[in-house]
């Protein structure tokens, strides 16, 4: 599981810094990626990555600001000129009105897609779920309606104790398969063995929270409890007039995110949605700012991959 940034500007791109998209790359996990956010240009972002827009199953959108979703035409028409067909389809998730501008850029324009795609219209709760993950929405404070998600991968099962089966002179071959499942199962020379016993503890799984256009507010840490990783929007600093324009404008300042990441408990914090006026010392001043409240805090840049372990791995790696 990765999280790779496209685009971590805030309203207009910039040299440095596209609009916002982030892509949560699952590919170990169910071989497909999904996007949260598709600001302009967010394909053009993608040709210099390794992601495949056939992979893209799912996309996410926050809210529909010009600066989060003017992408996603030009992302679907591509998607259908690289080949992706009927049993390709995606599914886009989002506010009242998605749909409607998606299916007028395309009709306006002319556009044929060669896939089908599925529209959901964002409620608050669990608005995805399998065997695998579930996805919740709540509902963020900004300008317009916006929501924010918390992506919940469901535990792993226990891995097989093969050095335990090998001790007790369990041999291989499908037996091993039957124990992996938690059956009991003879042997050949006459034992009874209970896979239970040879199966080591569930591994947890891992929790993202993506957190876009808002301000602070008490849903934010109800989403984000626990979280692995948190990416929060981090439109403003920390002085007084940061705060107003904030409050202005509907977002948060690098101050509320790490607040918020504190306490909700989360192992990381990732900011983004950065305004193009933190460059140089400004951006440094930003960091160590923020890490006086939450010390494990980064900025993300575009581009920028995050791999997210297993916690029995982080664990192992201190």
């Amino acid at each position: 599981m990765q999280l790779e940034f496209l685009g971590t500007g805030s309203g207009q791109p910039s040299k440095g810094r596209n609009v916002t998209s982030t892509a949560l790359k699952l590919l170990d996990e169910r071989n497909a990626v999904w996007l949260f956010d598709v600001g302009e240009a967010t394909q053009h972002q993608i040709l210099k990555t390794s992601i495949r827009p056939r992979k893209i199953e799912k996309v996410f959108i926050s809210h529909l600001h010009g600066d989060h979703i003017f992408g996603l035409p030009g992302f679907l028409s591509s998607r259908s000129f690289q080949g992706a067909d009927k049993d390709e389809p995606l599914t886009i998730y989002g506010p009242k009105g998605l749909r409607s501008f998606v299916q007028t850029a395309l009709r306006v324009s002319d556009s044929h897609l060669s896939y089908p795609i599925h529209y959901v219209e964002i409620q608050p709760g669990i608005i995805f779920e399998d065997q695998t993950f579930r996805v919740i929405a709540a509902p963020m404070r900004h300008r317009i309606e916006s929501w924010a998600f918390r992506v919940e991968e469901k535990d792993h099962a226990g891995e097989l104790l093969v050095d335990k089966l090998k001790q007790d002179n369990i041999p291989a071959g499908p037996v091993y398969g039957l124990l992996k499942a938690g059956q009991t199962v003879q042997l050949a020379d006459g034992r009874t063995v209970n896979g239970q016993d040879y199966i080591g503890p569930r591994q947890q799984g891992r929790i993202i929270a993506i957190v876009y256009d808002t301000r602070p507010n008490p849903e934010i840490v109800n989403l984000a409890k626990g979280a692995d990783v948190l990416v929060h929007e981090s439109t403003y600093g920390q002085t007084p007039e940061d705060f107003k324009l904030a409050k202005a404008h509907g977002h948060s300042t690098s101050a509320d995110a790490a607040r918020v990441a504190k306490e909700a408990g989360v192992g990381r914090l990732i900011l983004t949605h950065i305004s193009a006026r933190y460059l140089g010392p400004l951006l440094k001043n930003l960091i160590t700012d923020v890490r006086q409240i939450f010390p494990n805090t980064y900025v993300a840049r575009d581009f920028d991959i995050v791999d997210i372990p297993f916690k029995k791995e982080l664990n192992e790696s201190k």
